[in-house]
């Protein structure tokens, strides 16, 4: 079943009014919000590259407090153990029975604040949860629920001590964006309000998360043309046979575009996703996917330039419907 053109129109207002919710604890970053809640309907997950003191926090509790949803905050440390993450089996002595302890990704939306300063050994444990929105522990398979959105954090700036993403780690983020620094206007009505710490606390929920989950069923149902397939498709292909990349954007890349074009042409307003949803998603989507070459690199290109002349290379076919 593909979506109506009246089913289209409800998932506009709603995204809009999740946006606008959202958007009250973190002023002045509606775009951002919009890309993070567009992700959440994607059923995929969030990496954010800021510095700290720029709202991360607040972006994770506003999102939990509007779809009545649970939230959790992870700081990574060198220290941190897979188990510290996922949770643990404990054997009750009364009982005679193992106990699964449920760790704190098991939650709506969770922070996982500077992810690269954790090991490679506790960064995996995420792998699973991120892919198949499940955790398995002694063997035991236990759901997240949905909805399930991870956000995490890294620091550009500050980089002693941390581990790189590895590319398969990084392949599992449906998007890479920033929240950024608010204007001199906006800060100015932050520190108005500095008193009040927590403004998530004070938003009113807009939705459930049974319902987070309905629209994202809705959003798959959003019709993608054969031609805005092929076109994708195309794209993926060129960043794998540009000079300046030695790895490209992996087909998990490209169903991650797909599946984030459908939500965010719903949220728009329309049942089908257009050649230009997929333009103004692929810096998002699909520069931290790739492994630019260390010449060209050396000569100034990044992840950037190659999708911008990717996009110019590979011809887009006539938006319709």
């Amino acid at each position: 079943m593909t979506m109506s053109t009246e089913q289209a129109a409800w998932f506009q207002s709603t995204f809009t009014r999740l946006v606008d919710n959202v958007d009250q604890a973190l002023m002045g970053k509606h775009e951002v919000v919009g890309l993070v809640v567009a992700t959440m309907l994607a059923e995929g997950h969030v990496l954010l590259e800021d510095a700290p003191g720029t709202g991360k926090t607040s972006l994770a509790r506003a999102l939990a407090a509007t779809v009545k949803g649970t939230s959790s905050r992870i700081q990574f440390t060198p220290d941190l153990l897979p188990s510290d993450v996922t949770g643990v089996t404990i054997y009750d002595q009364n009982a005679h029975s193992f106990d699964f302890h449920h760790g704190p990704i098991f939650a709506s939306i969770v922070l996982a604040d500077e992810i690269n300063r954790a090991s490679p050994k506790t960064q995996s444990a995420l792998l699973e949860v991120m892919e198949e929105s499940k955790v398995t522990v002694d063997g035991t398979t236990h759901d997240v629920g949905r909805p399930f959105l991870v956000i995490a954090t890294q620091n550009p700036i500050e980089q002693a001590g941390t581990y790189r993403l590895p590319e398969a780690q990084l392949d599992r983020f449906l998007i890479k964006t920033s929240i950024g620094y608010p204007t001199l206007e906006v800060t100015e009505r932050i520190l108005a309000g500095s008193a009040e710490r927590n403004t998530a606390a004070s938003l009113t929920p807009i939705i459930t998360t049974s319902a987070i989950a309905d629209m994202a069923d809705l959003a798959a149902t959003c019709h993608v043309d054969q031609a805005v397939l092929r076109y994708v498709a195309e794209l993926a292909e060129a960043t794998r046979t540009d000079t300046g990349t030695r790895v490209g954007v992996s087909v998990r890349g490209a169903i991650s575009m797909v599946r984030l074009a459908k939500v965010w042409a719903a949220a728009n307003g329309r049942h089908y996703v257009t050649p230009d949803d997929v333009k103004l998603l692929a810096p998002h989507v699909w520069t931290h996917r790739l492994v630019i070459d260390a010449e060209a690199e050396f000569a100034g290109t990044t992840a950037d330039t190659v999708i911008e002349r990717v996009l110019g290379a590979v011809a887009a076919p006539l938006n319709r419907a």
